[in-house]
């Protein structure tokens, strides 16, 4: 088997436009994380002015690596996105090993842990045992499943609606904030209280690892390149734009937050937006922020159900996974065993019991990706100097040496501070070495025998 995967995407239809795209890229970022970070970055760090200045970093580096990615997009629009670009750059086992993190627990865990989110906030209107919010979980997969399964174009407006409703929604907190809501004055000096004197890399380092955990998530794009009626220019669009649009909606919301709330508050509470809606709303506050984050994660895990599976389907077409992923239904042009041996997986993670677990171990392993991905570009610049790239990265080489250096850093930091965790991703990650070798081996005797 060769380790270039191939250049076209039989059976898949070219559907998806710009508007689509950028869609995927605002929904696949903005999932719970927003309503739930903020609060453990308060505790860390009690300064108004300094929470707002790792949300900015933390977005200029989420765009650094938005733009770094547009480029790729533009110049190799094939299904599998990441998957393709570092098989072409480092060779198919390191395309393959971020195939089998994403299928084995990145995407997989993270769409149990979001099923898990809605469900419970859920409760909120109807009381749900511990089982009873697996169970509407476990349905919620089931509906995701099937939409997704019924064709890319019905899988993307159902992206692209839950993604401008829970835009509006935070929107709505953010207008509605400012002109309803009473200041509770809290100021924004000094910059550096007196309780992080002498500790003030350790907060910001703390807070900067949440920052950059809620920012992720404009990749999943790229796996739908195949889809789109016109990758290379929808795709370094999409990217961008989505990317930039969430840097402003996070900024807002959490200055909304801090104009609302005092930090003491902020950092005590596990619902902050439902919080923040209370002061000015009521209790009809908090359940309409209820309803946003159902709608928010909601329509991310919907998302996460249609993205990923096409990295198994591209992994399957270059031998390296199983037979029927690749598979493409002849009237709805899904990879439809890709998306069902997915969903499959995420139930038996829901009643695991250890996926939380296991999605410590993903986040470092995601970001070892991120910076390998982002570093393709490097290689591609020098390795592929005529190829056609329809969009080149804004500011390189620095916005992409940026974005390599910070996930480096934050790979570093997680090694330093959770070594055990990072020992266990990386021996996870190593797991996929010898199965790499056994579907070459297997691929190469089966096309041997043709």
């Amino acid at each position: 088997m060769s380790d270039t995967p191939r250049v076209s995407t039989p059976g898949l239809v070219r559907s998806l436009s710009t508007f689509d795209l950028t869609m995927i890229v605002i929904g696949s970022i903005i999932g719970a994380g927003i309503f739930m970070t903020p609060s453990s970055i308060a505790r860390v760090l009690p300064s108004p002015s300094l929470i707002i200045l790792v949300w900015v970093v933390g977005g200029v580096t989420a765009l650094c690596g938005a733009l770094t990615y547009a480029e790729l997009g533009g110049m190799m629009p094939d299904a599998g996105g990441v998957y393709v670009y570092l098989t072409k750059a480092y060779g198919g086992l390191w395309g393959f090993l971020y195939g089998w993190a994403y299928f084995v627990v990145v995407n997989t865990g993270g769409l149990a842990a979001i099923a898990l989110v809605y469900a419970s906030y859920l409760g909120y209107f109807i009381h749900l045992s511990a089982v009873g919010i697996k169970i509407v979980a476990v349905l919620g997969i089931f509906f995701l499943t099937g939409v997704n399964y019924f064709g890319v174009k019905m899988g993307g407006t159902f992206a692209s609606v839950f993604t401008v409703l829970k835009v509006a929604a935070i929107a709505a907190l953010v207008i509605f904030g400012f002109a309803l809501g009473t200041s509770n004055a809290s100021s924004f000096l000094p910059l550096i209280p007196k309780s992080l004197h002498g500790n003030l890399t350790g907060a910001l380092t703390i807070a900067m690892v949440g920052v950059l955990w809620t920012y992720g998530g404009w990749q999943h794009a790229t796996f739908l390149a195949g889809e789109a009626r016109d990758p290379r220019k929808s795709l370094p669009i999409s990217i961008i734009a989505g990317t930039l649009l969430v840097v402003v909606t996070y900024v807002s919301i959490n200055l909304v937050y801090l104009h609302l709330l005092p930090v003491g508050s902020i950092s005590s509470t596990t619902r902050v937006a439902a919080d923040a809606a209370r002061t000015f709303l009521g209790s009809t506050g908090a359940m309409l922020i209820s309803i946003a984050i159902i709608i928010s994660t909601f329509g991310t895990a919907g998302i996460y159900t249609l993205s990923a599976p096409r990295i198994y389907y591209a992994m399957a077409e270059d031998g390296i996974f199983f037979r029927k992923t690749a598979y493409i239904h002849p009237r709805y042009h899904t990879p439809t065993y890709s998306i069902i041996f997915q969903s499959a997986w995420v139930i038996i993670l829901l009643f695991s019991g250890d996926f939380l677990q296991l999605i410590t171990y993903a986040i470092f392993a995601d970001w070892i990706f991120f910076a390998l991905t982002a570093a393709t570009v490097f290689v591609f610049r020098r390795r592929m100097k005529d190829l056609d790239r329809p969009y080149k990265t804004l500011g390189y080489p620095y916005t992409t040496l940026f974005f390599v250096a910070v996930a480096s850093w934050f790979v570093i930091n997680t090694l330093v501070t959770a070594p055990l965790q990072s020992f266990a991703g990386l021996a996870f990650i190593s797991l996929g070495i010898p199965i790499y070798f056994y579907w070459k081996k297997k691929n190469k005797e089966q096309n041997a025998e043709l």
